[in-house]
């Protein structure tokens, strides 16, 4: 069995749906994903679907790049983290890829969400690009690594995975690592220790091959998966099981 350790299934290419979504999880054994928010106006969305399938769980947080609507605070984030079907803080992070002139904004954004996941005891979930000095930096100064969390659609260098991992986060693989191209994330996707490697498919984005440039979803995991076992020199069955049981240890207040 896998897990989709990371979709936003909640997205209107994906939510009409979910009822062959959940079908097609089945067929491809994955029997678990976790819905994650990206702002607090659909967060009841993403509740929702966690309280409708009890495979799926949901997390509770606002995007780097979300602008406008509700600003998240510390304690707005730890109540809405309170309900049980929530088993993770983010997605959060620094993105100054498409908003550099926001980093100021971002970061103090960042800090509130380490601060709710330490207050909670819930782990962090963490979105990084071109950003990854300061989104380490402020790890650090937060004291994330009190939680610990994951890097979740991981894209860095093995010296900001190995910083990462030092800090009890795991790293976590979306389709990307499929991609031909994608040499130098296929070396980290073997370095990974064991105990601290997850996969995703950050759906309705970055399908795997063979379904690149298609709206993802959560049964492309298998794929990622897949390649993962090839780089690693693994079975699938093996992946499958080390993976799921980083998950469940990672996010405790998760139902296996």
């Amino acid at each position: 069995m896998l897990v989709d350790s990371h979709c936003h299934i909640d997205f209107p290419e994906l939510l009409p749906r979910m009822d062959e979504i959940a079908a097609n999880m089945r067929a491809q054994r994955v029997g678990h994903a976790l819905c994650v928010s990206v702002n607090l106006e659909d967060f009841p969305r993403v509740l929702s679907l966690s309280e409708r399938f009890s495979n799926v769980y949901a997390s509770v947080g606002v995007h780097p790049d979300h602008e406008g609507g509700e600003e998240p605070t510390e304690a707005r984030l730890v109540e809405l983290a309170s309900h049980p079907r929530v088993v993770a803080v983010g997605e959060t992070g620094l993105d100054y890829y498409r908003h550099p002139e926001l980093a100021s904004v971002q970061q103090a954004r960042f800090r509130e969400h380490i601060r709710a996941a330490r207050h909670t005891g819930k782990p962090l979930i963490i979105h990084t690009r071109e950003a990854a000095e300061d989104t380490l930096r402020l790890m650090r100064e937060e004291s994330a690594a009190e939680v610990g969390g994951v890097m979740h659609c991981f894209t860095e260098s093995w010296e900001v995975a190995e910083a990462a991992i030092a800090m009890n986060f795991h790293v976590s693989f979306s389709g990307i690592v499929t991609f031909k191209n994608a040499v130098a994330l296929k070396d980290v996707a073997r370095r990974v220790p064991s105990d601290r490697l997850l996969v995703e498919t950050d759906s309705p984005y970055l399908a795997p091959v063979p379904h690149r440039g298609k709206v993802n979803e959560p049964a492309f995991v298998r794929h990622v998966a897949e390649e993962i076992g090839r780089l690693r020199g693994l079975e699938i069955e093996e992946v499958e099981r080390m993976t799921t049981e980083n998950f469940f240890r990672l996010f405790r207040a998760a139902a296996p």
